[in-house]
């Protein structure tokens, strides 16, 4: 969709010759992608391709060259908390929960920077009918949680944020296959519901079935691009990532 000076209106966010170095070492090299409202945006790629340096540099979490521009607001040097304030939530790879607070006290983390508790309210009743065990577990620390609980309590904290872009980095890491599919699921309702979501995931069979387009990364440069059907079906993506 365009406005009538011809910019695509549904657009949110949009990447252009990201760049990022790692002590002299460069880990991406001029990365441009866009992600509209209301999509699923996935990045697949080999370890060290880059995916996770994108997510960290969308975030404020590291410092990056190139254009990064969330919803017309230019990124760069905007510190992670304000990052968060304008409506970008990142669950990192490895979860980042705090162990030693409670469910119910991770989940409120997540809600510094807002001061509207009808709003706040509503969205733990969110969070608790998405994750009904989370509820069980309200008073429960973080650190006893399964696996698959502490990832459900990963989103749900990124959820209280109020993003209006969720950053999800290996959501299905270490997950037994029954959670991978439960949160999978899970993803697509949170999308249905308005969030847009860009996903870096490992299992690329089950993210580009749920994508409304893809990118593939290699050694930090995007090498494809296309629908997410279109990349399932593409022969080579077919033989290097989902062993066929």
């Amino acid at each position: 969709m365009s406005d009538s000076t011809g910019q695509n209106t549904s657009l949110l966010l949009d990447v252009r010759d990201l760049k990022v170095h790692y002590d002299g070492i460069q880990a991406l090299h001029g990365v441009s992608f866009t992600v509209n409202k209301g999509e699923i945006v996935t990045l697949i790629g080999a370890n060290g391709a880059g995916k996770s340096s994108i997510l960290r540099a969308i975030s404020g979490l590291t410092p990056f060259t190139g254009s990064i521009v969330f919803d017309g607001q230019n990124l760069q040097q905007v510190p992670a908390h304000i990052i968060v304030g304008l409506g970008i939530a990142h669950v990192p790879e490895g979860r980042g929960i705090f162990g030693n607070l409670t469910v119910q006290e991770n989940l409120r983390l997540a809600t510094w920077h807002r001061t509207d508790k009808s709003g706040i309210s509503a969205d733990y009743d969110r969070v608790f009918t998405i994750f009904p065990r989370l509820k069980e577990r309200r008073q429960q620390q973080g650190g006893t949680l399964s696996g698959g609980e502490q990832q459900m309590l990963a989103v749900g904290r990124a959820l209280m944020s109020r993003g209006r872009l969720l950053l999800l980095d290996e959501p299905s890491m270490g997950l037994a296959p029954r959670l991978v599919q439960e949160i999978f699921r899970i993803i697509q309702d949170i999308n249905r519901s308005g969030t847009t979501i860009l996903l870096v995931e490992q299992n690329a069979n089950m993210a580009l079935s749920i994508a409304s387009r893809a990118y593939v990364l290699e050694t930090g440069a995007v090498v494809l691009a296309g629908t997410g059907l279109e990349i399932l079906g593409n022969p080579g993506i077919k033989e290097a990532y989902l062993g066929a």
